[in-house]
């Protein structure tokens, strides 16, 4: 009876570890790997993406840059000021696209810096503030426009009637909504074919999927799981990597595998980076994390 006691005990110490029974990120993680705090002392990290050498880039949105963190390891900064940038996302020709809310725009950053403000209304109104973006494989994006007010507008109502998930077009000339039912859209993300789209309602606690249809229009609309979340990536087994506390990982049929514990009160997105597109990078508030992985990121 006494050795049943103390086997009752310790199981429950070891689910309030964070590591439970039914975690299987066995298959996710590389054996024996850590979480490693890269960097640390920014005021709030977010938007991690990797160019095609799998240096990152994240913004440090308070105090308006863009860093990054190179394949060698060093810390630098990209570009200060940055249009108070948030979400980012690298297009198949090296130019790094950015959700810039200091004045609701959306900026294509050239490969030698030159900024290229695409747009910042909708039907003549500013966006309620660009947040997290996909650009899809033919060139178009994918883009995520909640409301989140910012100590450096000035206006305090939202511009916008509703919170929504937008369409540019590949030639970047036409925008339009397309999903419009969600309480507030955040994290997004695309599958490599450009088939499946799926967006986080942070506020209605769900992340959905959809297929893509050839005009960039949404259909097939499916709840993936039940859990909303601040960013999002994805794997090339098709893994979607959600944040908020920790990084929450779910498979491809929205069955959880489990979760990476952060030491911070809230991590806000994550992507793959590295030479060989098996670190994980994640942005958590004040700091810069990374563990290795065995499969590869997506992007």
């Amino acid at each position: 009876m006494k050795f049943i006691r103390m086997l009752f005990v310790f199981m429950i110490l070891f689910q309030q570890s964070g590591f439970s029974q039914k975690d299987n990120l066995s298959a996710i993680l590389k054996p024996g790997a850590e979480l490693e705090k890269l960097a640390r002392d920014f005021s709030f990290t977010e938007g991690p993406a990797p160019d095609k050498a799998g240096n990152v880039y994240f913004t440090d949105q308070p105090n308006d840059r863009i860093m990054i963190w190179s394949t060698e390891g060093k810390l630098s900064t990209f570009m200060q000021p940055s249009g108070r940038s948030n979400g980012l996302f690298f297009d198949n020709k090296g130019n790094l696209w950015s959700c810039a809310d200091e004045k609701n725009e959306l900026w294509c950053i050239r490969p030698d810096k030159k900024i290229e403000p695409i747009l910042n209304t909708f039907e003549g109104k500013l966006l309620n503030g660009p947040n997290d973006l996909w650009v899809a494989p033919d060139g178009s994006i994918f883009l995520t426009d909640p409301f989140y007010m910012r100590g450096w507008w000035n206006h305090s109502e939202m511009p916008q009637e509703k919170q929504c998930v937008y369409y540019l077009s590949p030639g970047h000339n036409t925008l339009k909504r397309i999903e419009e039912e969600l309480l507030q859209p955040n994290g997004i993300i695309g599958t490599p074919d450009g088939k499946t789209l799926y967006v986080a309602d942070i506020k209605g606690n769900k992340t959905w999927s959809y297929t893509i249809n050839s005009d960039g229009s949404l259909s097939g609309k499916k709840l993936f799981c039940e859990m909303g979340s601040d960013g999002m990536t994805i794997d090339t087994n098709g893994n979607i990597y959600l944040t908020g506390k920790g990084v929450t990982v779910f498979d491809k049929e929205g069955k959880k595998l489990g979760n990476i514990s952060v030491p911070e009160n809230w991590t806000a997105n994550v992507c793959f980076g590295g030479k060989n597109r098996k670190s994980l990078f994640i942005t958590a508030s004040k700091g810069l994390y990374m563990i290795e992985t065995r499969i590869k990121g997506a992007y």
